[in-house]
């Protein structure tokens, strides 16, 4: 019998921006393409995602498991410098000089035999994920390990940080959340032994720990973020489980453990932010959510949080064929609202806020676990909700219920939208975001006013080389390294 082959389907156009591995690129002084940058804004951009997709011929299993590369846009006056460098891990130092993968990832097995994968079997840290700018570095997040420590202006990798109290087998996670009144940063790890056991951090703006405690878990969950709200940290946890044995032997990746169980229904863990103490514990229906917007209490008393809701976890299938530039699985994720008892820890309502497929909501930094006024994020074309990257970003009025937005063009894709405070300016400021510009297979930096998104970019950037579409930034304002 014969069989007729599919042909060969070309790449979507996005795809240009991770089939080579990002090039690095020193302090660099950035061309203005459009407009002029704005006086005010002084300070750092930081963005982390996976820069290098591919080593020897061989592609990644999961667009988790790329190599973490940095990038800073040091912002003075009317000029702007740029500067891109991979994190040095451990794992990238030794696969660099191999010129091939040796560790296992997110979506990988170790490289070799069975025998070597039982030997060898280390997970590389990726350092991938995320950014947190303290007083004197920048630590690069990755939720499965401890951060690298990078220097603040010229990214040098300085080493793995346990901030003087992690463990080794302690973790602290990609999605810290800074107060901003106090500078406090909250964030937690999760380990896994004979259960999965909840760490959670409490430390001074300087990243010093000031209380941390360890609250078992129902099972072997994966948790990838919490929220703030005024005086309670929310947990989430969504029904998806990790089947330990076929990691154990080094058969499946961890991703392909990954197990979803809607039957659980989802966990709502509610701790004092305070004493870290469990305030309540309730059960919800069975959703998904990578990543949360902010949480706030109500007049009330009620907690109030806004995330990006899945059905189910098929969007971590998606994210896996991000790598082949030829996605099928369609993963649907809408920004909700959920009403929650903080007392009782049951969920009182929840719903739709807008109807478009999106991510990586942010909001004010002003206002992290305070009452927010607008919500922004990173949303696919409405003629290709499903298998598309972003390429517009908007903003979603929480009074008015009004969405504006922008879209960065065709063949234009946008990375995670970052607000910039205007300073002495409250509830002003600017949105920043890098944009793959896949026509002329070039980068660009373009600042947006937060308020007038329609308006398109006040100032454009040129960035020397290609940035990959990555994960998660932050803005540090001035002073900023010189």
């Amino acid at each position: 019998m014969i069989t007729q082959s599919r042909p060969q389907q070309s790449p979507q156009a996005w795809y240009g921006m991770f089939a080579q591995a990002a090039p690095e690129f020193s302090t660099t002084q950035l061309p203005i393409l459009s407009g002029a940058i704005p006086k005010d804004l002084k300070g750092s951009l930081y963005r982390n995602g996976p820069g290098r997709l591919e080593r020897g011929g061989q592609r990644v299993g999961h667009w988790f498991d790329g190599d973490g590369a940095v990038l800073a846009v040091h912002f003075g006056g009317t000029q702007a410098s740029g500067v891109y460098r991979y994190v040095q891990t451990a794992g990238y130092q030794a696969e660099e000089q191999a010129d091939q993968f040796l560790m296992g990832g997110y979506g990988m097995l170790t490289a070799g035999s069975l025998w070597r994968r039982l030997r060898q079997g280390a997970t590389k840290n990726a350092a991938n994920t995320s950014v947190l700018a303290l007083p004197d570095k920048l630590l690069t997040l990755w939720e499965g390990g401890h951060p690298h420590a990078l220097d603040l202006a010229s990214l040098e990798t300085q080493g793995l940080d346990d901030l003087g109290f992690l463990a080794p087998d302690q973790s602290f996670s990609a999605h810290p959340k800074r107060d901003p009144l106090s500078g406090e940063i909250s964030n937690f790890g999760v380990s896994y032994g004979k259960q999965g056991q909840l760490h959670i951090y409490r430390c001074s703006a300087e990243g010093k720990v000031k209380r941390q405690t360890q609250i078992p878990l129902k099972g072997l969950p994966m948790i990838h973020d919490f929220v703030m709200a005024g005086p309670y940290l929310i947990f989430c946890i969504s029904p998806v489980s990790m089947n330990p044995l076929p990691l154990l032997a080094q058969m499946k990746s961890y991703s392909d453990c990954l197990q979803w169980k809607p039957q659980q229904g989802t966990q709502i863990l509610v701790i004092d932010r305070e004493s870290l103490e469990v305030v309540s514990q309730g059960e919800a229906d069975p959703w998904y959510q990578w990543h949360f917007g902010n949480g706030y209490i109500d007049d009330q008393g009620h907690v109030i949080i806004d995330f990006v809701r899945y059905a189910d976890f098929s969007t971590n299938q998606f994210l896996k064929e991000v790598v082949s530039g030829h996605p099928q699985t369609q993963a649907d994720g809408q920004l909700w609202r959920l009403h929650l008892d903080p007392r009782t820890g049951k969920v009182l309502e929840t719903y739709a806020l807008i109807d478009r497929t999106g991510e990586f909501p942010i909001v004010d930094p002003h206002q992290v676990g305070l009452a927010h006024s607008h919500t922004y994020l990173s949303t696919r074309p409405a003629s290709d909700p499903t298998t598309e990257l972003f390429r517009e970003i908007v903003c979603f009025d929480h009074a008015s219920h009004r969405l504006s937005s922008i879209q960065v063009g065709e063949q234009a894709y946008c990375s995670e939208p970052i607000y910039a405070p205007e300073p002495g300016q409250p509830r002003q400021g600017w949105i920043i975001s890098v944009v793959y510009q896949a026509a002329s297979h070039t980068s660009e930096v373009w600042i947006l006013a937060a308020d007038h998104l329609e308006d398109g970019p006040i100032c454009r950037l040129g960035l020397p080389s290609v940035v990959p579409m990555g994960f998660h930034g932050t803005w540090q304002p001035s002073p900023y390294p010189s």
